[in-house]
């Protein structure tokens, strides 16, 4: 695999890499508070596991793109220092379980030697972008949108406007109006167009999510150009990490900081923010992501189907034709998104020979093959089929969606993944035509935290419990009606009942067995869900709540032997770092030398957001003093002024919202960026002292 890495790229990345190896020791030597490094150590991919003592390693791959070299090196990987196992998620990457922390440097080091890397996988940081999976290959797509993906994703990486913001940013790219990558429910959405000019452009959704409380993002600009996507990105995660909450997590998202201060001012803010921006337009290069070459043309022995009629529904549910002609894309289910380290090595030596060398991780946890020439498919079938990969119904109601749930995540609150197992079962065995319906989507979450995605699914179910007889009963919470409509308009499920988890299999053979009794003529589940009503389905599913008929199974949750308990851990979805005095002003002087470092290399608008986090984070640092701890950064400017400008207790030539909002009035210049440097130096020192007085 080629190397597009810089020299400087690689010593940045090496320097990323002993600072965790240091950062580890200083955890180990009990001079870093704990909340201090869960919050370094989740931006670089490493998360706390439910298990003690070990860790969930992810690892960021932009729009789900991976070579045959790449996904070696992983396999590779998880068996020297996890469980032997690759674990596909919903935002396209791969997770390893198991892993202890202190030999976490070397395997990002090892990981890095193919270009793959960790960095912000975790954290208060942009999350891995995603994008349709067959961006590049698809039919009705206006552009390829893998190139856009790559540009947000590298410009973004640490990107000092973006290391420590309130909570995660996640942004998503669809290849076309089908809105594949699910545009509604992300920070920040993008849905290609091209207008009558025959220019490039993206309609953009605002303000999405989903977690415990969904929020459909809405549509602010039909036609943002292809040249604005990074600026706008820029203004918008400049404006988070000033106005957006920090305190209380569970308010610490985009659609929180819209509701708070609504959209069009949300968006006056972004608009006042240009000004600062390290860039004003910004030419992507659309050649960043070239196709991949393609497998080499030549004569394909007879192959014999030992079974024609499985042939026949593995291709009619996983086979696709590209956009390209003479190809086709092949789709692989992967249940639960689990792949051993042994069939990931027999995986590629199987398809190597009839695909091109880019696989890519889909949303739904499965896999997508590219440029398969159709005289292949029959041996790419059979190959895959000696490995157990030829399972049929893609992307159908057969393909579950799944997060680890209490396998390995602190918030589980009961088993999703031997779920997801049992309900596919049902499905294949008592309702096999199902897979080919691909317009209802099951998906499932082991708590109201909606890692599997549940909120966005026609039916979906989250992890809970219930008490009965004095004892805690595992259960599922019943959502139906969510899913996607198109060009950015989608539906959040509704809460309809909760059940046992037991008897989510009764639920599915009630509401399966009612779709097909009751739905119209070419009527959709959402229509079908609409016209019925939510109550029509809480009668229907209400004798399963039934509590007095429980039987001693119940008690227990899928795959496991003993009684069910709720044991839920402390999330490490955003690590929000604790307020500690000493720790600020530690921050500051690292943040001041990142500031002197960037001014150096005459990175003039790095230094000035360094600058800018040096005033905040040593005005914090006094404002504790009085006990004053402010939830926003701006609140924390505000509140300096209030307790000490205002007071006499600091003396200033101005305000100090005037002194440090400078940094949206002023463009990135090297003017500008010697001026607010010196004027953070006078301002530290001036801390120090009070603090030292």
């Amino acid at each position: 695999m080629q190397s597009f890495r810089t020299e400087l790229e690689n010593n940045i990345v090496e320097q990323d890499i002993i600072d965790l190896e240091n950062k580890i020791k200083a955890f180990r030597d009990g001079t870093i508070h704990d909340e201090k490094f869960r919050s370094l150590r989740l931006a670089r991919g490493v998360y706390g596991q439910r298990q003690p003592g070990v860790q969930m390693i992810r690892i960021k791959l932009p729009f789900g793109k991976v070579t045959f070299k790449q996904l070696l090196r992983i396999a590779d990987i998880a068996d020297e220092y996890g469980s032997g196992n690759l674990h596909l998620t919903t935002r396209q990457d791969i997770q390893l379980h198991y892993v202890s922390l202190d030999r976490t440097p070397e395997l990002w080091a090892k990981l890095e030697q193919d270009d793959i890397t960790l960095r912000e996988a975790c954290g208060n940081t942009v999350r891995n972008v995603t994008a349709s999976p067959n961006s590049g290959i698809d039919k009705d797509e206006p552009f390829d949108v893998s190139p856009y993906a790559h540009a947000v994703f590298k410009y973004f990486l640490r990107n000092p406007i973006c290391q420590e913001m309130g909570r995660k940013i996640k942004i998503s790219f669809s290849s076309s109006d089908k809105d594949t990558a699910f545009s509604y429910i992300h920070d920040l959405g993008f849905i290609p167009k091209i207008n009558e000019a025959g220019e490039r452009g993206f309609k953009v959704l605002f303000a999405g999510g989903l977690g415990a409380q969904p929020f459909l993002a809405s549509p602010i600009n039909d036609f943002l150009p292809e040249d604005q996507l990074i600026p706008f990105t820029e203004s918008v995660l400049r404006v988070f990490d000033r106005y957006g909450e920090r305190s209380n997590r569970n308010k610490a998202r985009l659609k929180y900081l819209v509701q708070k201060l609504g959209l069009e001012e949300v968006l006056h803010l972004v608009a006042e923010e240009r000004i600062a921006n390290k860039v004003k337009t910004y030419t992507i290069d659309r050649d960043s992501v070239p196709q991949p070459a393609l497998p080499l043309e030549r004569e394909y022995s007879a192959v014999e189907i030992l079974n024609e009629t499985h042939y026949k529904h593995w291709s009619a549910t996983n086979v696709v034709e590209q956009k390209q002609e003479g190809f086709y894309s092949v789709y692989v289910k992967v249940q639960v998104g689990d792949i051993k380290t042994d069939k990931a090595r027999a995986f590629v030596e199987a398809i190597k020979p009839y695909v091109a060398d880019e696989i890519r991780v889909t949303q739904n946890q499965g896999l997508l093959l590219k440029f398969v020439r159709e005289e292949a498919l029959p041996s790419l079938y059979s190959a895959l089929n000696k490995i157990g990969y030829t399972t049929a119904g893609f992307d159908s109601l057969a393909d579950i969606t799944t997060c680890p749930g209490t396998d390995t995540c602190n918030l589980g609150i009961s088993n999703s993944m031997t779920l997801a197992e049992v309900l596919e079962d049902v499905i294949y065995t008592d309702f096999p035509e199902f897979i080919y319906e691909k317009n209802i989507k099951i998906k499932i979450s082991g708590c109201m935290n909606s890692c599997g995605q549940h909120g966005l699914a026609e039916i979906g179910f989250h992890g809970s419990s219930v008490k009965a007889e004095g004892k805690v009963v595992p259960a599922v919470q019943v959502m139906l009606g969510g899913g996607t409509v198109g060009n950015g308009v989608g539906r959040v499920a509704e809460r309809v009942i909760k059940v046992p988890s037991k008897r989510a299999t009764s639920v599915l053979h009630f509401i399966l067995n009612d779709f097909k009794a009751n739905n119209e003529e070419n009527e959709n589940f959402h229509q079908y869900y609409d016209r019925k009503g939510k109550d029509h389905f809480y009668q229907l599913l209400k004798p399963l709540a039934d509590l007095t008929n429980l039987q001693q199974e119940e008690f227990v949750d899928w795959g496991h032997v003993e009684q069910f308990v709720t044991a839920i851990g402390v999330g490490e979805c955003a690590g929000v770092v604790i307020d500690l005095v000493a720790t600020l002003l530690l921050e500051a002087d690292e943040k001041f030398s990142w500031a002197k470092q960037n001014l150096d290399k005459c990175a003039y608008a790095d230094a000035i957001y360094h600058t800018y986090s040096t005033f905040v984070s040593a005005a914090k640092s006094l404002l504790l003093d009085k006990g004053v701890n402010s939830s926003t950064q701006v609140g924390v400017i505000r509140e300096f002024d209030n307790h000490y400008v205002e007071t006499g207790e600091f003396n200033l030539s101005t305000n100090f919202s005037d002194l440090v909002l400078q940094i949206n009035k002023n463009e990135p210049t090297a003017e500008f960026a010697e001026k607010y440097f010196g004027e953070a130096v006078a301002f530290l020192n001036q801390i120090k002292e009070k603090r030292a007085a």
